[in-house]
């Protein structure tokens, strides 16, 4: 197990005053106007909520903001000149991270490392200490465990909190999370406190054969069977910890400037794949809808050794038809001859 420490509930809420104090960012979960619980910046201590409310939002718009400049442009009589964005930015921190949104961005960097290279992506990435907080009880929609993590995964986590009696048990992950803990160290204390598990809703689906189905059965009658639930409108994918679609756009000003920006989009709306030519290579929801399943368990884990999934079930409390992951996981896990008692809500 990795080293631990203990932090009281009071030295957490002073710790985080003394960051926003000495001018760092912090995110966190926080109360929203309609009281729901988003993910924000925050600007005083006593905002952070650290309930079992998930978070209604993941965290990926802080690190892909939904709409964000790359680059401006000039023309002049000599030619034209480009004006990348600034890539700096001091290190921030987020605080109360959920298992599954740390783990997401993690997956994603994945792709974003890659070449080439996302630079404001990994920018981000590469200044923030993510200090996550281990889930004490499983939300409405929760499916962690079936993909292979849980409440309390530390992946993407540079410290994880566990909730404990007076404070948190605090699980040190990462180089970078030792030495915060170590710039702070007046507030972390040695513990030899244990935590109790949250009681597990199911048994991880077997994703060797679900992917063993997926690669030969991609004209099967199942993907029109799911498609008539679904209206297409993107909701899961906005709100996806590991979605991370966007567009490209140019914004003249006048007819010698402008600006280039990306905007998220999403697989699951029929412009997405329209090409200028007018062909669609996904022209039905059939096929957008198959997209969605193939790319998170069959395409991204052949290229990046990574599910595209972590189970943070948002995607099922907000679809408004109900298209729900765990059942299309167990239908196809079924359809593989597997066993499908893999568990689920009572």
């Amino acid at each position: 197990m990795s080293e631990t420490r203990f932090i009281t509930t009071q030295a957490l809420a002073e710790l985080t005053a003394e960051l926003l104090a000495a001018g760092t960012r912090v995110v966190a979960p926080a109360e929203a106007a309609d009281g729901a619980v988003d993910y924000q910046v925050i600007s005083n201590a006593k905002d952070v909520v650290l309930d079992e409310r998930m978070p209604r939002r993941s965290l990926r718009g802080f690190f892909q903001p939904p709409t964000e400049q790359v680059f401006t442009w000039n023309r002049t009589d000599s030619g034209f000149s480009l004006k990348p964005v600034d890539l700096s930015t001091e290190p921030w921190v987020v605080l109360g991270a959920r298992p599954c949104d740390a783990a997401g961005a993690a997956a994603i960097d994945a792709v974003m490392n890659g070449e080439p290279k996302d630079d404001l992506w990994m920018r981000r990435r590469e200044t923030v200490t993510v200090i996550g907080l281990a889930c004490a009880a499983m939300g409405p929609g929760c499916f962690c465990e079936l993909v292979g993590k849980g409440p309390a995964d530390t992946t993407g986590s540079d410290i994880l909190l566990r909730p404990a009696q007076g404070g948190y048990i605090v699980e040190i992950v990462t180089p970078r999370g030792q030495a915060f803990v170590e710039a702070h160290s007046a507030k972390f204390t040695s513990t030899d406190a244990e935590v109790q598990a949250p009681p597990k809703r199911y048994d991880p689906a077997p994703m060797d054969r679900i992917e063993a189905w997926l690669e030969a059965n991609f004209n099967d009658e199942f993907w029109q069977e799911l498609s008539l639930r679904c209206l297409g409108c993107g909701t899961c994918t906005s709100i996806c910890p590991t979605c991370y679609c966007f567009d490209i756009v140019d914004e003249p000003v006048g007819t010698s400037a402008g600006a280039r920006r990306r905007n998220w989009d999403t697989c699951q709306v029929g412009l997405f794949t329209l090409h200028a030519s007018g062909h669609n290579p996904r022209p039905e929801q059939t096929n957008r809808c198959r997209q969605r399943i193939m790319h998170k368990f069959y395409i991204y884990p052949h290229r990046h050794d990574t599910l595209l999934c972590t189970g943070c079930g948002r995607c099922v409390v907000a679809c408004p038809t109900g298209v729900n992951l765990p059942e299309i996981l167990t239908g196809i896990a079924g359809r593989a001859g597997e066993d499908t008692t893999m568990g689920g809500p009572a």
